[in-house]
């Protein structure tokens, strides 16, 4: 399984990706999720990935033989990020039918789902998400965050902090508390986690980082907010039999 974040605030960009695969409980790998593309001074692109292996290496392997090649579309010549995804979904389309025979049948599951990132000159940064189907959304004022994978655990905290407004080091530990709440509910998300900053206009890649499961300061990140949970938990009203009144249990 995977989960990776990508959030899309005003002062830019925060990508964040587990790094565990596994085809089996006795079958545990792992594999970055997280890909930074070579590309012209004029754009920042970066693709996480969730979904079949197999799929997402093919997918990968084609958009850098396509930029190499300097083919009809690729990821230097694209005049938008909306473009880039539509692209990013004609390929992974391709390479999904790759494994599907003749009758429709498919021996395995080969979907991917991919979030594109980054920002080329001339427009806003942002971040689109793409299905397996080769259609794509982008984050909104309302949520300024995809995610992909399993993402349920590790939403609720960014649903209830992040916001647009939120400042680009205050939604970096946000993310990492998603992450990690993550990992704490899922054994099959996992360490290493890696963690991209980009601030917007700055079209430079010189925030990356890369946690261990036994990195310090993931490890303080981890104590302090289980800490404040408990403190918060403790704190909440006690119930008011007086205002609230106890009912009859229906049988």
């Amino acid at each position: 399984m995977t989960y990776c974040i990508a959030a899309s605030i005003n002062e830019g960009l925060i990508l964040v990706s587990d790094s565990r695969t596994n085809a089996g409980i006795d079958n545990v790998s792992t594999h970055g999720k997280m890909h930074a593309f070579l590309t012209k001074d004029d754009r920042k692109i970066v693709l996480l990935c969730a979904g079949n292996l197999a799929t997402t290496q093919a997918v990968l392997e084609q958009l850098h033989r396509d930029n190499i090649k300097n083919a009809q579309t690729n990821l230097n010549n694209v005049e938008c990020l909306s473009e880039a995804a539509a692209y990013l979904g004609h390929v992974s389309l391709e390479k999904q039918k790759q494994h599907v025979n003749s009758e429709g049948q498919s021996a395995f599951n080969p979907s991917a789902t991919f979030i594109l990132a980054g920002q080329i000159n001339g427009e806003p940064h942002g971040a689109y998400m793409i299905y397996p189907e080769g259609n794509s959304i982008t984050s909104s004022a309302n949520t300024p965050f995809l995610q992909i994978g399993e993402s349920k655990y590790g939403k609720p905290i960014l649903d209830r902090f992040l916001k647009l407004g939120t400042s680009i080091d205050e939604a970096a530990r946000c993310c990492l508390v998603s992450m990690d709440s993550t990992i704490r509910s899922n054994a099959s998300v996992g360490a290493p986690v890696d963690m991209l900053i980009y601030r917007k206009d700055s079209f430079s890649f010189n925030e990356y980082y890369c946690f261990d499961d036994d990195n310090d300061y993931l490890l303080q990140l981890r104590r302090s907010w289980e800490t404040k949970l408990r403190e918060a938990i403790a704190a909440l009203p006690s119930l008011d039999k007086q205002t609230v009144r106890p009912m009859p249990i229906r049988l």
